[in-house]
């Protein structure tokens, strides 16, 4: 049986949780628009759709998606809109800005940012294939269940620290008076880019 080359699987994990994308931009706005709880929880949403991702792909689940590509299109959909959805509410926010405050917080609830966190990660093909092509091919084969687990421990551990630290980092003070002093060009940038994202999601196929 062929070594688990860990470190690798580590760093192409690092790397496609790391880089910006719609997962990451929703936990800092949200940690710089509605403070440190909201960031957490929603990051915590995001890292339990990475678990169940990562433990489908591990268990076989990525075999079963690339044999229906009609779930590939219905997740594809549901992602895209989505990330059209977050988009036109802060595009509200450019044209009703809020009041700047540091003491304003969002009538959504911690469950709310949560679920928010969750369901933009659960929609989004791309996280499937990564986690499909990493089982398929970062993981020899014949690989035991232990070792699987093991795996699915350690993305999961490593993905925890990053999102948490997005969090933490973008709910700091400085970051939240920028945000508040600057509310309008930033609710600009999260339209542009969760735009942008919402309408290549429903414009570029994804093949597995």
């Amino acid at each position: 049986m062929q070594d688990i080359h860990y470190g690798l699987i580590l760093i192409a994990a690092f790397v496609a949780t790391a880089s910006p994308g719609p997962a990451t931009l929703a936990i800092a706005g949200t940690a710089m628009s509605s403070g440190r709880p909201h960031g957490i929880a929603t990051a915590f949403g995001v890292l339990t759709g990475s678990f169940l991702w990562s433990f489908s792909g591990a268990f076989g689940m990525a075999a079963v998606m690339y044999a229906n590509v009609w779930l590939f299109e219905i997740l594809r959909y549901l992602g895209a809109a989505y990330l059209l959805f977050l988009a036109f509410k802060s595009f509200k926010s450019v044209v009703r800005p809020k009041p700047i405050t540091l003491e304003q917080m969002t009538s959504n609830s911690l469950q709310m940012s949560y679920l928010r966190g969750l369901g933009i990660h659960l929609t989004n093909p791309k996280v499937i294939l990564f986690f499909g092509a990493l089982y398929s091919m970062g993981v020899p084969s014949g690989v035991a269940v232990q070792g699987l687990l093991t795996i699915i421990f350690m993305i999961g551990l490593q993905s925890m620290c990053l999102f948490l630290g997005y969090a933490l980092l973008f709910s700091h003070e400085t970051f939240r008076r920028l945000y508040f002093r600057m509310s309008r060009v930033f609710d600009s940038l999260f339209t542009l880019f969760f735009g942008v994202a919402g309408v290549k999601m429903l414009l570029n196929k994804i093949t597995p």
